[in-house]
């Protein structure tokens, strides 16, 4: 472990807000800042976000693994401390010392997790879960999981899918670790959420959903709005983990949840061939929290991979300059989902320009409304504990 990836865990650990500065004020930077990201990943699954029982914290930090690539060496250490802090002001979760047990004599089925999930014990569950990846691997206990999870959209606004399979994405991506917090994580939140039925599959022919439901997803900026295009975004993320007809069950579940929500364009003009704005101008609008000004700025940049780059960049680096402490950790979950909607549909314009107005309009508003009250914009939303 790096000297700075030891501290920041302690730091977070201890709820040390202010030493997670440090990052900061030593000009942390490039690899040696993502690496220190890397390393928080025992720590991170520890972190609540109450009274919301949904694990929103580890889903930011797998997010963050999305929003790397667009990011220059000199922009790692406001993201790292943005996140850093966000984890350190929150309460922590137990998580049980030490390695769990050989997993018990004979095979374990999928029952048996959904047993323990029923019996509100968080350790047994636990040992279950990982009894069950110990004997039938990562990648199907990923599977059953989402499966599960699948079955309870309504009632936690997507979390039950979308936090699931984007923890359980970067579980898998960090064959380095130990995967034990996350399954104390998963088996604390499964049973909080009572996540323990399986739903039968939905039938339907297309695996992937229709422009016209996806626009669905991006039009409007509530809460429920901007969790629709997350859980897609989620949704996208683990389709390979799983079978045509899992994956097409997936969408049907989504479709569901989402109703009879209309589609609603974002105007917006053709984009001009000219040169890409500087970042300069790109944060006077976005500090002013200005939706309209900026709209037609970065759906230009989203008409072209160059601009992409640009526009992933400086839609990142301007949540961390404005970053005074107290973030929804919506805004970089929704920011990632809405970098995915440009990256996976660029020959859709009319879509993606929604799907930044939906994010925009959602960010702007929620930080508009802290500023007015003179309170921080944190907290979540979905389904309250108990």
């Amino acid at each position: 472990m790096t000297d700075w990836g030891n501290y920041l865990r302690n730091a977070i650990d201890a709820s040390d807000v202010a030493g997670v500065s440090k990052v900061q004020q030593e000009g942390l930077e490039g690899e040696d800042a993502w690496s220190a990201h890397l390393e928080l990943f025992p720590a991170v699954q520890r972190v609540l976000n109450p009274p919301f029982i949904n694990p929103h914290l580890p889903k930011m930090y797998a997010v963050c693994r999305d929003l790397r690539p667009y990011l220059a060496s000199e922009d790692m250490a406001k993201l790292l401390y943005l996140e850093g802090a966000e984890y350190a002001r929150r309460p922590k979760l137990e998580i049980y010392p030490g390695s769990p047990p050989e997993p018990r004599d004979g095979a374990t089925l999928f029952s048996h997790v959904q047993e323990a999930i029923r019996s509100r014990d968080v350790k047994s569950a636990a040992l279950l879960f990982d009894a069950y990846l110990r004997q039938h691997g990562a990648r199907e206990l990923a599977r059953r999981l989402l499966l599960l999870g699948s079955g309870y959209l309504v009632e936690t606004l997507g979390h039950s899918l979308s936090c699931t399979a984007l923890i359980l994405r970067e579980m898998l991506a960090r064959k380095d670790q130990d995967p034990w917090p996350v399954l104390v994580l998963l088996a604390d939140y499964f049973i909080k959420g009572r996540f323990d039925v399986t739903p039968p599959l939905k039938r339907r022919n297309a695996a992937t959903p229709a422009l016209s439901d996806i626009m669905r997803s991006t039009t409007g900026a509530s809460f429920v709005d901007i969790h629709h295009t997350i859980t897609l975004y989620a949704i996208d993320r683990v389709a390979d983990l799983l079978t045509r007809e899992e994956q097409a069950h997936l969408v049907a579940r989504w479709l569901e949840w989402m109703g009879e929500k209309e589609p609603r364009e974002a105007p917006f003009e053709a984009p001009k061939q000219i040169a890409c704005p500087g970042y300069a101008t790109f944060y006077r609008h976005y500090a002013a929290l200005d939706a309209h000004a900026l709209l037609p700025l970065v759906v230009r940049l989203a008409a072209s991979p160059d601009g992409r780059r640009f526009l992933g960049r400086f839609l990142v680096k301007g949540l961390c300059d404005l970053y005074q402490g107290g973030y929804d950790p919506h805004y970089v979950t929704g920011l990632g989902a809405a970098l995915w909607m440009t990256e996976k549909y660029p020959g859709h314009l009319p879509l993606v320009a929604s799907a930044l107005r939906q994010y925009l309009d959602f960010l702007f508003r929620q930080l508009g409304q802290a500023q007015k009250s003179g309170t921080r914009a944190g907290g979540g939303n979905g389904q309250r504990a108990g």
